[in-house]
């Protein structure tokens, strides 16, 4: 896969994730300001159009949402969502298709650390590795989950087993960039987690944006280990 293409998905993928996170707030009038220039130009974004002077844009009006909620008020998916659009729109100002490279290269290893780090956080605590961390998960959740859910945490075994499920994918993303079917793998565990979240938790944001991100790992991988 071509860096062009890889570029296009990655942009598509991008504009439809927006839109749905714009969706959320086009029913409220106090931040319809904001956010109906941003569906306009997702839409203008899905469609092909300009795209360097849009992924700007949508870089300035994600500076002023951020002003608007005093931080990235949705944590981790805001941030990778930020992330993107800087690697995106450094791509689009770079001068020579080394700089290019360099962008996209970056997206990649950020998101590679952005669960190798977090598997390790995990494995050095020792509530995680002993299934404790999702017990409390799954008790004390401030999400709005059934009382069904919550009865997950008196399967200590169970838990125990998906707890290092999670940290062994985490801590093994690096690895799979040797080889681009144990990259697929990794990919498609770290896509069910994120799925799993969603469903159980309402985390659905993470899930869209960090799929978004995934093309750049693929070509990434093909590009300095293929």
């Amino acid at each position: 896969m071509s860096l062009e293409t890889t570029l296009r998905l990655s942009e598509i993928l991008l504009a439809l994730v927006m839109l749905q996170q714009t969706a959320e707030h086009l029913r409220d009038a106090a931040d319809r300001w904001i956010y109906l220039p941003r569906a306009v130009l997702c839409l203008v974004l899905l469609a092909g159009w300009s795209s360097g002077p849009v992924i700007w844009a949508l870089w300035a009006l994600g500076v002023v949402i951020l002003h608007r909620f005093d931080g990235a008020y949705n944590g981790g998916s805001d941030k990778m969502t930020f992330l993107i659009l800087t690697c995106f729109g450094a791509y689009h100002l770079a001068p020579t298709p080394f700089w290019q490279e360099l962008a996209i290269s970056y997206l990649a290893v950020q998101l590679v650390l952005s669960y190798f780090v977090s598997g390790c956080i995990k494995i050095i605590n020792p509530e995680w590795r002993s299934g404790r961390a999702l017990q409390d998960v799954f008790r004390f959740s401030a999400y709005p989950v059934s009382e069904e859910l919550r009865r997950w945490a008196d399967h200590p075994r169970v838990l125990f087993l998906m707890s290092w499920g999670v940290m062994g994918f985490e801590v093994l993303m690096p690895l799979a960039l040797l080889h681009p079917l144990f990259l697929a793998g990794l990919l498609l565990v770290a896509a069910t987690f994120h799925f799993a979240n969603a469903c159980l938790f309402g985390l659905n944001r993470f899930f869209w944006i960090w799929i978004s991100a995934y093309p750049a790992l693929f070509w990434f991988q093909a590009r300095i280990f293929g």
